[in-house]
């Protein structure tokens, strides 16, 4: 019976966030999520995932906002509690949804998909990278002309160095949701 009930405010929860895209509505598409961080085996399962609980410890906050506006371009906002002070992280929107294997997020979202080089970059992915302050606080954002293809952008990895690469030491499933035409 609790797990029915944590799955019925998972999905409401969802629902409320935002889930899915806007079919040429003419405010394009806003959506917020938050959760707290939980090992992939937790009694009661997150969408917040810690696979490291010295760089993200369980019960550390984490939220997401995504704003695209009718013509694509695309806000995406980060804000996290709770995180190792001076840490510096890396952070990506990946392709899929989180699980308890890390690597089940794949790869990183790309508006221009490839493996060149010239590929992986702040410009052509979303690169949220933070380094928390004293009380493990933090902030990022990125802003591009684009927005996500529908069914391409499920997660936020947090990666345990900044720039393309690192260890996977967290991943959040977020709603990311697109407008027609953008992607």
């Amino acid at each position: 019976m609790v797990a029915g009930i944590c799955a019925g405010a998972v999905a409401a929860a969802l629902l409320v966030a935002g889930s899915g895209g806007v079919d040429g509505h003419a405010d394009g598409y806003r959506m917020s999520t938050s959760a707290r961080f939980a090992p992939p085996t937790a009694f009661v399962p997150s969408a917040a995932i810690t696979y490291d609980m010295g760089l993200v410890p369980a019960g550390a906050w984490i939220q997401v906002t995504q704003r695209t506006e009718p013509l694509g371009a695309t806000t995406v906002r980060l804000r996290v509690k709770g995180m190792q002070p001076g840490h510096r992280y890396g952070v990506h929107v990946h392709q899929k949804p989180c699980a308890a294997d890390p690597d089940a997020a794949g790869g990183h979202y790309q508006h221009e998909p490839g493996t060149g080089e010239h590929h992986v970059t702040a410009e052509n992915e979303v690169w949220l990278d933070f380094t928390p302050d004293r009380d493990g606080t933090a902030e990022a954002s990125a802003h591009h002309g684009w927005g996500f293809r529908r069914g391409e952008a499920s997660s936020v990895v947090i990666h345990d160095e900044p720039g393309s690469k690192g260890a996977r030491v967290g991943c959040f499933t977020v709603p990311f949701g697109w407008v027609t035409g953008t992607g």
